[in-house]
């Protein structure tokens, strides 16, 4: 099974490395896909602010604390015990074309972190979350193009994501009766 993974991983990546995007297209996803590390956030915390008022987006904010504690603790764990090589660091031919922000591959933290919240967005602020389930999901395909992600790498963050706002939920209805 782990090779069959690993023969998946090796196709999708190269299929995907060999579509190429315009010099200008190129500067755009790069840039969209830094929006990952945390930048976004802040224009939705201002979109809800003034779309929604302070006390929506304090409950949100409440409701996503418990989901990214559980995102962070998984995505941890799970690089530190499995410490998958980058695409670049196997690859001789691959340059990581974007900064990875640590040194393991799996899972894809922007996709993982970026869901767990995206989802309790989603839930509470359907008019925004939907976009914010959307781009850790893009983000994490581009990081395949540029080279610092493999394919299960992104749907194993949209997995840990997933689980990661579910068990979230569960924990803010227990903490909050």
């Amino acid at each position: 099974m782990l090779k069959f993974l690993e023969s998946l991983d090796l196709r999708f990546f190269y299929f995907w490395r060999k579509h190429c995007f315009s010099a200008r297209m190129d500067k755009f996803l790069r840039f969209y896909t830094r929006m990952g590390d945390g930048y976004v956030w802040a224009l939705v915390i201002a979109y809800i602010y003034f779309v929604y008022g302070r006390i929506v987006l304090f409950g949100i904010v409440e409701r996503v604390i418990p989901a990214i504690l559980l995102s962070l603790f998984f995505y941890w764990l799970t690089k530190l015990s499995i410490r998958r090589k980058r695409p670049f660091d196997l690859l001789k031919e691959v340059n990581a074309e974007v900064p990875p922000l640590d040194k393991y591959s799996f899972p894809s933290g922007h996709t993982m972190n970026n869901l767990a919240v995206g989802f309790t967005v989603f839930t509470e602020a359907p008019s925004i979350g939907w976009i914010m389930l959307f781009m850790p999901v893009t983000w994490g395909f581009l990081r395949v193009y540029y080279g610092v992600h493999w394919l299960s790498d992104v749907i194993g963050g949209i997995c840990l994501g997933f689980l990661s706002f579910w068990l979230g939920k569960i924990v803010f209805c227990i903490l909050s009766q």
